[in-house]
Order: structure tokens, then sequence, then C-alpha cells
């Protein structure tokens, strides 16, 4: 059986048969730093192989499912005010900080899929960026009415390199997804249930009871039947994925090394707005 006690800001909690995973950084947020991108990479593989789990729910501690990434992290690192060398620097330190490698954030979302256990989202508050793509890649979403979808990569001067330009499209249509990707907006649970983005759309307090209740029904249910249905729909989504998340991921790596991202980062943590020129 895994050891998820080695996770330091992932909570794995089992009770009949559902495993309950919590990102759990509440301070932040839910935000992803190096070790928890790490740990959402391997935790999947650990999951896949707990004989005693048949359902899992993912869900965030605190008030929110999951921030994102650390834009502050990237202003600190974005080389403002040096000579280009090291600004080159900067950047390629920015891209190892920030975990947006291809190899490890195309692990994430290729593991998520392989899961054989159907995963429950319950996603109690808002989910930015690489939280919204976690909670959009759940086989069953229920989203409080008060959380907020939203992929702001490009608010910050960079593509949606972790998997939003896979799911989004593939759940509310392209032309609807290119515009969310590309302004970056916010979309209430409510909205995205009207959408088709999420199962479900409850009262916050409702949220996991209700994933709780999916999650136990497909725990007991025939579990053979279950996990190769999911698997069956997955063959779709992983054809989608080996077909776009390598070019974002590479798109994503070039935005990182733009005057635009570096102007963008500074910018949110100045709470100021950003002066774009196409550098």
């Amino acid at each position: 059986m895994p050891d998820y006690s080695r996770y330091e800001f992932i909570k794995v909690e089992k009770a009949a048969r559902v495993a309950t995973v919590t990102l759990n950084r509440p301070d932040r947020l839910n935000a992803v730093n190096p070790v928890l991108h790490h740990e959402l990479m391997t935790i999947w593989s650990d999951l896949a192989e707990d004989r005693g789990v048949n359902a899992i729910i993912l869900t965030g501690a605190g008030r929110a499912f999951c921030a994102g990434g650390d834009v502050k992290g990237m202003a600190s690192r974005s080389g403002d005010g040096q000579d280009k060398a090291k600004q080159e620097e900067a950047a390629a330190e920015s891209r190892r900080h920030n975990l947006a490698t291809p190899a490890e954030a195309r692990r994430i979302v290729q593991n998520m899929l392989d899961v054989e256990q159907p995963i429950i989202g319950a996603i109690n508050g808002d989910a930015i960026g690489l939280g919204a793509t976690l909670a959009l890649l759940c086989d069953v979403i229920v989203a409080s009415e008060k959380a907020r979808f939203a992929d702001t990569h490009v608010r910050v001067g960079i593509v949606a390199g972790d998997g939003g330009a896979v799911i989004w499209p593939l759940l509310i249509g392209p032309a609807r997804a290119k515009e969310f990707l590309m302004r970056g907006n916010f979309v209430n649970g409510a909205d995205a249930f009207k959408m088709g983005m999420v199962n479900y759309a409850v009262a916050p307090e409702q949220v996991m009871a209700k994933a709780r209740e999916l999650a136990q029904e497909l725990a007991d249910g025939p579990t053979y039947a279950i996990r190769w249905s999911k698997l069956a729909v997955n063959k779709w989504l992983k054809q989608q994925t080996n077909l776009i998340l390598d070019a974002s991921l590479a798109y994503e790596m070039l935005t990182f090394t733009t005057e635009d991202h570096r102007e963008a980062a500074r910018a949110f943590v100045e709470k100021r707005k950003p002066n774009f020129n196409g550098d």
C-alpha cells in the first residue's frame, strides 16, 4: 500500500474504499509551489496502485480549491533591470521554479487520465490556472455555486500550457474556450453548470456531501464495469492530450522569455494594470 504520509502538501484520508485527496496549503489558497507540483505528478500513480481505493474525491483545504501558480515568485525571477544575459538566465530560473517543464507538467495530466478509479471533484472554492485544469479533468465535478473557474495564464503573459488548452475546448467547445483562455475571464459554478463544464452546482455547504454520495455509489458499484467505462471515454481525452499538450507547453516556455510576461508579473506584485507592448 502506498505511503501517503510522505506527502507534504497533499492529505489523503481513506474510508469505505473512498480516498479523499485534499490539496493542503490553505494559507496560500492551495497555490502550487514546486513541492506540490511534484506531488501532483506522483499522487495519481500511488492511488492507481492502491487496492483499497475504489473511488477518489479531490478537493482543497480552506476557502479555495487551488489558486494556480505562484505569480509573486515569477516576478522575483523576472530579471527586471538586468542585462539581456541575466534576463535570459532569470527566465530559465523562472521556468524551473514554476515547474512549467514539459516532462512534469505533461505527467500530471497523463497520470490523472490514467487512474482507473473514478475521480469526483469537490470544488469547494476558486479553481484558477492549473487548479482549473485539475478540477475540470475530474470524471464527475461537483462545484460550489460560488466557486470561480478561470485559466488566467494570459493575465501574466503566458500561454495556458498545463492542460487548459486541452480540457476547456472539450467541455465547452472551441469558441467559448478560446475566449476564456485569451481573456482569462472567470465563470462561477452556477454558470459553469449551465455551460456543461461541471456536473453539479450546489450550495457551498453541500459540496462535500454530494461528492461523498457520488463517490460512495461508485465505490460500491461494479468495479471493473465502472473503471473500464471511464477508461474507454478517456481514450478520447488522451487523443486530444497527445494532439495539443506538447504544443501548448512549448508555447508556454516561449512566453516565459517575453517582456510581456515580465511586465505582467511585476504589475501583479505592484497591484497595477500591466502595460503590454508585444515584446
